[in-house]
């Protein structure tokens, strides 16, 4: 029987899963929120666990179930797409390529999730500037990492991970080798970013500039 989607990662067992880089945060805005309210001051008491709370929701980490479509390209973030269109050079891929760009707000799940399946060929890191993740400098400009993935076809693809004004933490969990899947966690970027897609030129677009899309589960293009 051919599945229409599959769970890539395994389902969390909790009603509500965090990313694992946000329990530190949570835990420590919680302690502080438990001293507090010991310490008869129900103003900032409040205060305190509305900030627990927003940190709680940033650090959501829903599970997602992915398209089974051996061509599909799975969205690598939640947010919406600033930029999609064919461009002649890229740092990435020696070819002319199309590129996907999508932002992040501090509101969107920011846990990042592979586009296409295959092997990790290269894991690329460059320090930058934080400017505004919506402009287009940022993908030159600013702090970012790129992953470069063979993929099963001998095409390569590349999704980079952007820092934004706000952010200042990558977190990526791939390296060089690496057997990935599409629509598999990889990692994230903490307090609002963006990421680019660059894909093979005869990849067919799937979204249009304005799309909101989600992580694992929405196409951006096939290839």
């Amino acid at each position: 029987m051919n599945k229409q989607f599959e769970w890539v990662d395994k389902p969390s067992p909790w009603a509500f899963p965090v990313a694992r880089p946000g329990l530190p945060f949570i835990y420590a805005s919680a302690f502080l929120t438990l001293i507090v309210a010991i310490s008869d001051m129900p103003c900032l008491t409040l205060l305190l666990i509305f900030i627990t709370f927003c940190i709680v929701m940033f650090f959501r980490d829903p599970d997602r179930i992915t398209p089974n479509q051996d061509n599909a390209v799975i969205s690598p973030a939640d947010g919406k797409v600033i930029k999609a269109e064919t461009i002649q050079t890229s740092p990435y891929l020696d070819a002319p390529c199309i590129k996907i760009s999508i932002f992040m707000t501090v509101f969107n799940v920011h846990v990042n999730r592979i586009p296409c399946s295959g092997t990790v060929a290269d894991v690329i890191y460059h320090p930058g500037q934080f400017v505004s993740a919506n402009l287009d400098k940022a993908s030159e400009k600013n702090e970012r990492n790129a992953i470069i993935v063979k993929l099963d076809n001998g095409e390569s693809m590349a999704v980079v991970q952007i820092a934004g004004l706000i952010a200042r933490r990558i977190i990526s969990q791939v390296q060089i080798g690496d057997k990935v899947e599409k629509g598999q966690r990889f990692g994230m970027i903490c307090f609002g970013s963006r990421l680019d897609v660059y894909l093979p030129q005869d990849s067919q677009l799937n979204v249009v500039v304005g799309e909101r899309v989600q992580s694992g589960s929405s196409i951006l293009a096939y290839l």
